[in-house]
């Protein structure tokens, strides 16, 4: 049987077996979820699914798998690696899996579904917190961000997705649903397989639902901007903030000034709260369960930083508005580097002592690479994930300026590897990095996740052309 008729055949049956409201054939319902924000990849489907059950999901699998026809798998198309774009195959968008199906003070059971920020006002209005928070909060799924193991700003203390995850429901490659919502918190029966699937972009099954983790909300919090002159200081502020404060500090992102002068341009209500311009910032936030005394720890806390000339410069938010202003400068980086003109990025990690010497000779590279770029390296100071964003000249054309993508990809990565980071610290492989995967990953690493996959997918049907 030819390829052509498996998939007609397949599409007829999922047409009959799935209610008419879970499949779609229209264009003006599947265009949107063939594009990606940054228009980088653009997609086809010859079928979307928008199943509204973990049976339903399933059933659909079941029939693919019975007529080998690849799937790929869609959350709140948020990704920037690619993975969630179908080239061809059948689509599965998970966007209608969006119930709460328990909540208490310890969790939340959440289809893949749901929006970030939804799960987070959920845990608000019960005075708890989730605390995973990234800029494409309004519109990720909880599915994509499992799926990629996000991180976001808060990971300094949180962590990242596989340490929020306590259980997941996930549709196997061969339709059968493997769940381990209600499993007991200790369970030594073997392997646990939970973990394996956050972070595995879809290539070993559908996840449909997830036990989320929360926490108490914290009572107080404090959050500052501090001005800096050198990376190195950098690390001497993260340092003294987690002797000083612990395990209060609950998150610090670099801010270059570049960066900062992109926001203040080009996205309202943006404006630096310092008179003079630094070319480093901090943006620190502690938060705590009791009072902690933190205006007076705090301005001592800054005031020793600039008796010891680490800072330059510091701002307290001093109201709520002020916090979500501070916030505001660096969520809105990514954003205001699209007026610039081209980008390309790099979402690396490298160990803390390190990252001074990357970020400086990485750009000292790219602007030998191409003359007259602009480098942007920002983001999760804690953990050492950096987004290392380059925007392009001013009087270079994007078109070609974009055409260096995968020389400067090479270069940067290359410098990455030689102080034993990763070429992806949050946001997956997807296609974008899945040739890189092969050429710098660790060979046992990847010999055995390849074993994973077969096992797990032995005809290769989930999201066929991410990862390997």
């Amino acid at each position: 049987m030819s390829n052509v008729t498996n998939l007609t055949a397949a599409i007829k049956e999922l047409k009959q077996v799935l209610p008419e409201n879970a499949w779609s054939e229209n264009s003006f319902d599947i265009q949107p979820h063939l594009q990606e924000w940054r228009d980088r990849w653009q997609g086809s489907t010859p079928l979307l699914l928008t199943p509204r059950s973990t049976t339903q999901v399933s059933q659909a699998i079941r029939i693919c798998a019975k007529h080998q026809i690849p799937i790929t798998t869609q959350g709140g198309n948020t990704g920037l690696v690619g993975g969630q774009i179908p080239q061809g195959e059948i689509l599965v968008s998970c966007k209608y899996l969006n119930q709460i199906r328990e909540q208490n003070k310890h969790s939340i059971t959440a289809e893949s579904g749901c929006i970030l920020q939804n799960i987070q006002e959920l845990a608000d209005k019960d005075d708890r917190r989730f605390p995973l928070s990234l800029a494409s909060q309004g519109s990720a799924t909880i599915g994509g961000l499992c799926s990629t193991n996000a991180g976001g700003i808060h990971v300094v203390r949180y962590g990242s997705m596989r340490d929020l995850v306590v259980g997941v429901e996930t549709v196997l490659a061969d339709g059968s649903i493997f769940t381990s919502l209600n499993s007991p918190k200790k369970d030594n029966t073997g392997y646990n397989l939970t973990p394996l699937f956050l972070g595995a972009e879809g290539t070993l099954g559908i996840i449909t639902a997830v036990k989320l983790k929360l926490f108490p909300k914290p009572k107080y919090c404090e959050t500052l901007l501090i001005s800096i002159d050198n990376l190195e200081d950098a690390l001497k502020v993260l340092e003294s903030s987690k002797e000083d404060f612990s395990e209060e500090l609950s998150l610090i992102e670099l801010i270059p000034n570049t960066a900062l002068d992109f926001v203040t341009k080009h996205i309202s209500d943006c404006a630096s709260p310092f008179s003079a311009d630094s070319n480093w910032y901090l943006l620190l936030q502690f938060e705590s369960l009791n009072d902690f005394n933190s205006n007076e720890r705090l301005e001592d806390y800054i005031k020793n930083l600039i008796e010891q000339k680490t800072i330059s410069d510091a701002v307290i938010a001093q109201s709520l508005q002020q916090t979500q202003d501070l916030i505001k400068l660096r969520e809105s980086i990514s954003e205001a580097q699209k007026p610039e003109g081209g980008s390309i990025k790099h979402d690396i990690s490298v160990p803390l002592q390190h990252i001074p010497e990357f970020i400086n000779k990485a750009s000292a590279e790219v602007k030998e690479l191409i003359p007259g770029c602009r480098p942007i390296p920002f983001g999760h100071l804690g953990d050492g994930n950096i987004h290392f964003n380059v925007s392009q000249p001013v009087d270079m054309e994007k078109e070609k300026y974009l055409s260096h993508w995968e020389a400067m990809n090479c270069l940067v990565h290359d410098i990455v590897m030689q102080y034993e980071g990763s070429i992806s610290a949050e946001h997956g492989i997807g296609i974008l990095k899945k040739t890189e995967l092969a050429q710098r990953c660790d060979p046992v690493k990847y010999a055995a996740m390849k074993s994973i996959k077969k096992a797990l997918d032995p005809t290769n049907l989930m999201n066929p052309r991410v990862l390997f």
